[in-house]
């Protein structure tokens, strides 16, 4: 058996992240959903702990969200899995053909990310999806150790207006942060890109402040950026 330092970077990453205990106020408020539940997940075991990124290692496409939800990555153990969100994000992900299946329900359910990585800022569900600057800043090496071992991205799709400044934080480009506006394509160097979403939180689609449209949009962009750049290299 492996020990800890002999672990694949990623695997190692995803072991500290699911044993990270900095954010006492998350915990608790993970493991007390764990315990209460939800009428309709009664029956299920929930996961209750931080959920860790999953995905392709050597994916091209990466995909940054906010937290996992209550009863959604707090409850299944995979971030965007059972809840409507992931919902939206899973169907739009295989029609642009960047996974195997139109949705996912739980791990194992055979579901595989193609050429592409999903993570989230805070890796706990924080009370009312508001987690402090503290524990922003708590999690944020996660992040920083992923975007290090992901060394084949081209592309970012930032869910939201705070997974956006976390990322830009990260990666320094030598540009001045635009203003967040959704479908909004940013070139950085390197042949990467950033490109712009609203979260598909239910907020947002039940508003219409996002549509299938405008979320489907973002994901034809990254296609075109990467399609583009293979491209280019296959020019050399």
């Amino acid at each position: 058996m492996k020990t800890q330092t002999q672990l694949p970077k990623l695997e190692q990453i995803h072991h500290e992240v699911t044993e990270c205990k900095k954010c006492p106020r998350l915990r608790k408020y993970c493991g007390e959903i764990a315990q209460l539940k939800r009428k309709s997940f009664q029956g299920d075991t929930y996961w209750g702990k931080p959920v860790p990124g999953f995905g392709d290692p050597e994916a091209e496409l990466y995909i940054l969200g906010l937290a996992p939800a209550a009863h959604g990555a707090n409850r299944t153990g995979r971030i965007f899995t059972g809840d409507r969100s992931g919902e939206w994000l899973y169907r739009t992900l295989f029609d642009h053909g960047f996974s195997s299946q139109i949705q996912s329900q739980k791990p194992g359910d055979g579901l595989r990310l193609l050429n592409t990585y999903i993570s989230c800022i805070v890796k706990c569900a924080p009370p009312q999806n508001k987690p402090t600057p503290q524990e922003l800043k708590n999690c944020s090496h996660f992040l920083q150790d992923e975007l290090h071992t992901l060394k084949s991205v081209k592309v970012y799709i930032v869910l939201g207006q705070m997974a956006y400044q976390a990322l830009w934080r990260l990666l320094k480009p030598s540009q001045k942060r635009p203003l967040f506006q959704h479908g909004l394509k940013i070139n950085l160097d390197g042949n990467r890109c950033m490109i712009l979403s609203y979260h598909p939180s239910q907020q947002n689609t039940f508003t219409g402040k996002l549509t299938h449209l405008m979320f489907h949009s973002v994901f034809q962009a990254a296609r075109s950026h990467l399609q583009d750049n293979n491209k280019k290299n296959l020019s050399f």
